[in-house]
This record gives C-alpha cells, structure tokens and sequence, in this order.
C-alpha cells in the first residue's frame, strides 16, 4: 500500500476562516483537559499510600481506571450534553484530538519522548478529517464536513488510481492548507544495490562531501536572517500584549519563521535530487542527532537540519530507485581510507587528512566520506572501493560549479 501526502493552498472565506480559528480553540480545549485528567491520575500515584505532597494532593479513588482513548472518548460523549459549543466541531474531528495524545504518551513510553505539554493560545494549529464517504474535492473546491465547500488552489494534480483517505487542515503564518492523504492500492519494492555508489558526510563546514571530492558550503539559514529576527521580536514586544498592532507583529515574526524552513526545504530538496542524479547507491553515516543538537554548536547544527535532510534524501532515493543506507558513524574521521590505519582523533581546526602510515593527503571530510562508502559497499557485499594504493593525492582546490541552479558547491580536483 503506497501513501503520499499532497499540500495544497486553501482560500478560505471569512465566515470559514472564523469557523476554522473556532474548531482550533475548541480543539486546544479537549487536548488540554484531557491532558490534565490524565496527568492528575499519574500525580494521584505518585508517592505513597502513607506519604503526602509537598506541593499538592491529588485524590483519586484507587479504583479509578487509568485514563486512555476510549473512556476520554466515552467521556466526549458525555460532556456533549452540557457543554452545547463541542456540538458545533465534526465529532470525529476532537476524537483525533484525543487520538493524538494517547500517540504522545505512547510516544513517550516507546521512543522516550517527553511528556505532552498543554497548549497555549495559538499552539494548536491543526485539525484532522480522518475518512471520506467520497470524494471532496469538486473543480476547484473541496468539501469539508459541517464547514463546507472551500476553494483550493491544486497547484498539482492529484495521480490516477489514488483515494483521498484524509485530510488534515493547517494553520501557518501564510495561510491556510490543506494536507491531503492519498493511497493507492499498490507495492513498491525497495531499491535494490546497484549501479555507481556515492558516500556523503555532513558537517558544518561544509554541509556535506562526498567521496569523490565535491563539498557543498552550508547556507546559514537562520544566522543570515537573525538580525532581522532580532529586529522584528524587538518590535512585537514593545506593543500591547494583545492589542492589534501586537497581533502584526506577532505574524511578523511567524512569517519570518516560516521562510526560514521554506529555504531550508528547499535547500534540501534541491540536494537530494543532485545527489541521486549522480549515483544509484548512497551511504550515509547513522549520526546520533539528538546529542548534536545538544552540543556547543547545537544552533549551528539545529539550523543545518540533517536530520530533516536524511528523510528528505531517503524519501527522494525511493522515488529515483536509489539505494539508501546508513552506516556506523564511529571513527569515520578517524580512519584512512587508503590503507584503513587508525589515525587517532582530530581537533576540529585540523581539516585536512594526512596518513602517517601511506602518505595519503586528502580534505577530512572527503576522507570520511570515502571511509562511508567503504563501509556501506561491504555491507551490500560489494567489492570495497580502491583508492590511489598509497600515492599522495594533491591538496584540495575549490571551486564554483555553475551548474547547480545558485547552490554554492564547491568540487575538489
């Protein structure tokens, strides 16, 4: 079963966009006091029998049953009778509510997430339509229940032999949108190894390079723009809290944020298809993100966003029947590619690989690509690739390659 997700652009009416920013409110709400019930039920059994809170009490029976998706739903049901406004949003529309944070407590118990947190005014900014009897989506307009037919702007068609399973509203700083899920009947085998292999290794310098010597600089998305950033939350916080004027710059600010991650998508969409058009095999190191993004250059690595770029180049490897894999990330830099000798670890100033044992001399990151394409060609049960067998390759020249439609890369010859 094949699943694609499509994002297209609403243009809602007013009446539309204030039944819409309604349903969000009344959405925050169930999330919240559910999230509330479930978290008093855990404070309730936290400490002894015999002991009490320093803080607070939490009474609750001790047979009371755990609170989980059905009996919140049952409870939905309930509240229904007394509270009339949770008529006027689409009922399966805050069963997904409530779907969605027994995922994050599962999420946290299995993946070991943190704990669900309750949402501010303007946090929740996303409601889903789980099913369709048929489709919504008529000319140029999509119908949704209860709110009606909205106008889309299908700035791509829709494949030939999908169904529109769901579609999820969002909320940004530009607009509204509509995320629609489409399925089709359908499997897709996994790419098999074959053909040219490439290897990659991120970093911060360059944000990548690969094997064969080519190095992409790494735009600096959100430093470029945080003085601008800086400027316009300046500003937001002088106004009344509240007030209109506040409300622009607020939107301002979000706006700004959003074409932060707009580059940086494309950025790293516009890599992915370089690198799949040059090979039918990539490799790249299985990097531990999370202690990264903690690290001393955690908003460097952060504004990089490798881990966003890995699923991006694994999602477009699948779509250009290029094999994907990861490898083990430990010694990579450490390692010559040439004669596989352990060269002891590198300070981060030190950027050029130099083998005390063959004389090989090459750029670190280079080296560490190739050591990755070494590493990922065994796994597949390839033959491992040679390289200059001990002769001392010359120092890297960079320069600018015309043909990647404004990317700065950078090709070692």
């Amino acid at each position: 079963m094949l699943t694609m997700t499509y994002q297209y652009a609403l243009n809602p009416t007013s009446q539309q966009i204030e039944t819409m920013t309604e349903w969000l409110n009344i959405c925050r709400g169930v999330w919240n006091y559910a999230l509330a019930e479930r978290k008093d039920w855990y404070k309730s059994r936290s400490c002894r029998i015999d002991a009490a809170s320093i803080k607070a009490e939490y009474i609750i029976a001790a047979d009371a049953p755990r609170p989980n998706f059905a009996l919140q739903c049952k409870a939905l049901t309930e509240a229904k009778k007394t509270k009339p406004w949770l008529k006027s949003v689409q009922s399966q529309v805050l069963q997904q509510v409530l779907k969605q944070l027994e995922n994050a407590f599962t999420s946290m118990w299995e993946q070991k997430c943190g704990f669900p947190r309750f949402k501010k005014l303007g946090r929740m900014r996303s409601f889903l339509f789980p099913q369709f009897e048929k489709n919504p989506i008529l000319g140029n307009r999509i119908k949704l229940p209860v709110i009606g037919y909205v106008k889309i702007r299908l700035s791509r068609p829709i494949p030939d032999g999908f169904i529109l399973k769901q579609v999820r509203i969002v909320r940004k700083a530009s607009g509204w949108f509509a995320m629609l899920s489409l399925q089709c009947d359908v499997n897709v085998p996994d790419s098999m190894p074959h053909g040219h292999s490439l290897g990659i290794d991120l970093g911060l310098l360059s944000f990548l390079a690969t094997w064969d010597s080519e190095t992409i600089a790494r735009p600096k998305f959100f430093i470029d723009t945080q003085r601008k950033l800086k400027l316009l939350q300046k500003r937001a916080s002088s106004k009344i809290k509240g007030s209109n004027n506040w409300r622009k710059a607020q939107a301002k600010v979000a706006r700004l944020h959003e074409h932060i991650s707009n580059t940086r998508s494309y950025f790293h969409f516009k890599t992915a298809h370089h690198l799949c058009n040059q090979a039918r095999m990539i490799f790249a190191e299985d990097l531990n993100l999370k202690a990264m993004s903690r690290g001393m250059l955690c908003k460097h690595t952060l504004d990089a966003g490798f881990g966003q770029f890995l699923d991006i180049l694994k999602w477009v490897c699948s779509k250009k029947d290029v094999y994907f894999a990861k490898v083990d990330a430990n010694g990579t830099s450490q390692t010559c590619p040439n004669c596989q000798t352990h060269t002891g670890k590198k300070e981060l100033s030190q950027r050029i690989h130099e083998c005390p044992n063959c004389q090989y001399i090459t750029d670190r990151d280079v080296a560490a690509a190739q050591v990755v394409v070494q590493r990922g060609l065994v796994a597949v049960g390839h033959t491992v690739l040679m390289l200059s067998e001990g002769k001392v390759v010359g120092l890297p020249v960079k320069k600018e390659s015309p043909s990647f439609n404004n990317l700065r890369v950078a090709r070692i010859v």
